[in-house]
């Protein structure tokens, strides 16, 4: 697609917004330029951001594994996405590959996009590796498969057939729809296989978290000490079908009753949702509110968690400062990117943290420049580049593997 027409179609789906405010310096495309100069490389800023890291357990928890088939491999994208009769989808899938850097790679798109990766791993510190996210079908209220409401489709096999191949930069985290009647028998077959966790996006896939539905399928997480990575709060990365009141945090509530870890994405940071503490028709407040609210309850310690992905995105960057400003919660924060969408310039913004008072205005600059490049890297070095009166993001926020490898999960695999 030439750049005039991509324009316009950015323009009708919502970026012009966007650029009434600001219009982003980094421009609205990824331009997909591979090794990092040396002189970004050596910067004192990125040498800053690795200090104190121990590399080799840094696990990117929240890479999305996507793809549209032409692998042969099990994954798929709904045609809607290339129908200009439905352009919100059309234009997000766009900016979704251009993202990934395999906008220009017909016919090999699934290939191209695990080369991607390889190279921005390459591009870290020997030993770092990435966490790929499976991605399940929306389900019916009968737990039958709905292509027609999905957006898109990464198989457990796909995910985790990436990670065997590539073990020096991959692990993988599975989905699976808890509606499904063979969800417990496929939990089985992915810890076998050596999944780390469980991915849902609720509202998206028609998952209602609350639902008495799903206690078979927590109570086997449980039993596997196998957690789950949901996202809570506003969904708008996901087109079609979409329930939003399935992302409420409170909905979680039974997951972690019933003995599940959950690690809440974005820790809920976009959105409002009811406060169903009081009541089915009390108002709504901030979901980041309501994950602090689960976040302070001392009966979840050790149980709830939060992931810090996305959160370097402008407008999730005011909720960013409020976890810096909670020092009590780092112990239980984990990274993550949410890649590709670190490659999607125009929502991205290093200046939105000067303003913020979290950043110093001369790395803005480094990190524009390192986001052009290597997007895993920017929000790495973003993130560890932030301060609030002095104080930094901890290493042990970075350093996930301990998290993903406990002791009672790894019987599990074996046995």
């Amino acid at each position: 697609m030439r750049r005039r027409q991509f324009l316009g179609l950015a323009a009708s789906v919502g970026l012009a917004s966007i650029a009434g405010s600001y219009w982003p310096r980094q421009g609205l495309f990824n331009p997909c330029l591979t090794k990092l100069p040396k002189d970004l490389a050596e910067s004192a800023l990125v040498r800053a951001a690795w200090d104190g890291i121990a590399v080799n357990q840094v696990w990117d928890c929240h890479v999305h594994l996507i793809g549209i088939g032409d692998s042969g491999n099990d994954v798929w994208s709904n045609p809607q996405l290339d129908s200009w009769w439905h352009p919100l989808q059309y234009a997000q899938k766009l900016f979704y590959l251009n993202a990934g850097c395999v906008h220009a790679a017909p016919g090999r798109v699934d290939q191209s996009y695990i080369e991607r990766l390889h190279n921005l791993v390459d591009g870290l510190q020997p030993g770092a590796k990435l966490m790929l996210l499976a991605f399940d079908l929306n389900h019916r209220e009968d737990g039958m498969a709905d292509r027609e409401n999905s957006s898109f489709y990464t198989s457990n096999a796909y995910a985790q057939a990436m990670a065997q191949q590539h073990e020096n930069h991959f692990e993988w985290i599975a989905s699976i729809h808890p509606y499904r009647a063979d969800a417990a028998a496929a939990l089985e077959q992915a810890v076998r296989g050596g999944a780390r966790a469980v991915k849902w996006l609720p509202n998206a896939m028609n998952i209602d978290p609350a639902s008495e539905r799903c206690d078979v399928f927590y109570r086997a997480m449980a039993r596997h000490d196998l957690p789950l990575l949901t996202h809570a709060g506003k969904e708008r990365a996901v087109s079609g079908n979409v329930a939003q009141d399935n992302g409420n945090p409170l909905k979680l509530r039974r997951a972690l009753d019933l003995g599940v870890r959950v690690i809440v994405a974005h820790c809920a940071s976009l959105g409002e949702d009811k406060d169903l503490d009081q009541g089915p028709h009390a108002a709504t407040v901030s979901s980041f509110d309501l994950f602090a609210r689960l976040m302070n309850e001392p009966r979840y310690e050790g149980r709830l968690f939060g992931d810090i992905s996305a959160m370097t995105q402008f407008d999730r960057a005011f909720f960013l400062k409020q976890v810096l400003a909670r020092p009590e919660w780092h112990a239980r924060l984990l990274n993550g990117t949410d890649y590709p969408l670190p490659g999607i310039l125009p929502i991205y913004s290093a200046s939105s943290f000067v303003d913020l008072g979290l950043l110093a205005p001369d790395a803005v600059p480094v990190l524009d420049a390192i986001q052009k490049h290597n997007p895993l890297l920017f929000d790495f070095v973003l993130k560890r580049s932030l301060a609030l009166n002095g104080k930094r993001l901890p290493a042990r926020i970075f350093e996930t593997r301990h998290f993903f490898e406990r002791t009672s999960h790894a019987h599990s695999r074996q046995t």
